[in-house]
């Protein structure tokens, strides 16, 4: 027979009013008697009914997360770090992909919005206007992308650019190509202006190649693209066109980083055990999943009673949070960059010139993206 909030109100002393404020508000009772309460439903093996609990505190105790491509080594970090904590403040997880279309993205969030006491939208593909019109349905915190008004969590993918671009010109690399991913990708949009921010004041010539499909395949197609426009370094939108790139670069003879250095974003996995070993700017992904479910909490939890969950984001008066974390990026140097063209010594005179097919003599023929094709 299950055990029953009479059975745990009958073995700690107290009313069952008591039992279920433990659970429903725990700040309302007293600490001694809220720990006798919980050591007594953990001995009896208690479990609220959370169906209940919802239509008493009008909260779920559930949160959506809803992921650009779970596919993307980026995210599983950031998916079980959010679970982590979620599951220590009490709340449950549902975890949504929406594959890079703007569309699902939307359907989910209305699915989701009267199921969740609030949304984790990660790497969002929607506009900003669609974005902040959701939130008036459900709170919404923002992760990997700045919405004016709302809660965002964001990675300083900037400060990560710039310091991959210095490192490249530190290294004597004076034309270097940046490999954009989604043209609607706000990730995208600030590591173009950082790297270009970079390469003028390095007085290195930067190619902007883009926009392009954010995986090992959108990396691997863009190899000879690379290898025509003459540049000596890359910076990849993640390591996962970045190892693309190194396999397509591998695939023509041209090899890194002796003849291309070639660095990504986001240090996945996958960056460690490639050959040569990724350069890339670790992104802190678990950081920003923990962060991130912590601000959609505190959201919650300061919003009056009534109007939580079960669509709260459509009552008047609730208060919310406009937060923005930056979380900071570092730079990891590994094996895939090495010197450009000026720090390399010179061929001795006696050797003779014979002409590579992969390195053209003549400037090659870079491809400029246009401002529309890489801004969201």
């Amino acid at each position: 027979m299950p055990v029953t909030i009479r059975d745990v109100a009958r073995a700690s002393g107290v009313h069952i009013s008591t039992v279920s404020r433990t659970f429903s508000a725990p700040h309302l009772v007293n600490p001694e008697t809220r720990v006798r309460v919980l050591a007594c439903a953990e001995d009896l093996g208690y479990r609220p009914n959370r169906a209940a609990r919802a239509l008493i505190t009008g909260r779920t105790h559930n949160i959506g997360l809803i992921i650009a491509d779970i596919a993307n080594p980026f995210f599983p970090p950031l998916i079980k770090a959010a679970e982590s904590q979620a599951r220590h403040r009490d709340y449950h997880v549902f975890v949504a992909d929406t594959n890079e279309d703007p569309t699902a993205e939307e359907e989910l969030v209305h699915a989701l919005a009267k199921q969740v006491d609030g949304v984790l939208l990660c790497s969002p593909r929607m506009s900003n206007s669609l974005i902040e019109q959701l939130s008036r349905e459900v709170p919404l915190v923002v992760v990997n992308r700045q919405v004016t008004g709302l809660p965002c969590v964001l990675m300083d993918v900037g400060q990560g650019a710039r310091a991959a671009i210095d490192h490249l010109i530190g290294l004597g690399h004076t034309r270097i190509a940046l490999l954009g991913g989604p043209r609607s990708s706000w990730t995208n949009r600030e590591m173009r202006r950082a790297a270009a921010t970079a390469a003028r004041a390095g007085g290195a010539e930067l190619t902007l190649l883009g926009p392009n499909a954010p995986t090992e395949t959108g990396g691997s197609a863009v190899a000879e693209q690379v290898r025509r426009s003459g540049v000596s370094a890359v910076l990849a939108y993640n390591d996962l066109m970045a190892i693309g790139l190194i396999e397509g670069l591998d695939a023509l003879g041209v090899r890194v980083p002796q003849e291309v250095s070639v660095v990504g974003v986001d240090d996945i996995a996958l960056s460690r055990l490639t050959r040569p070993k990724l350069t890339t700017v670790a992104t802190p992904t678990a950081a920003a999943g923990r962060t991130a479910v912590d601000m959609l909490l505190q959201q919650d939890t300061e919003s009056p009673r009534g109007t939580r969950g079960l669509g709260a984001g459509t009552a008047i008066g609730v208060r919310r949070t406009t937060a923005q974390v930056m979380l900071q990026t570092d730079l990891v140097i590994r094996d895939s960059t090495g010197p450009g063209p000026r720090a390399r010594p010179a061929r001795p005179l006696a050797a003779p010139l014979s002409p590579d097919p992969h390195c053209p003599a003549g400037p090659g023929i870079p491809t400029t993206a246009t401002g529309d094709a890489v801004a969201s």
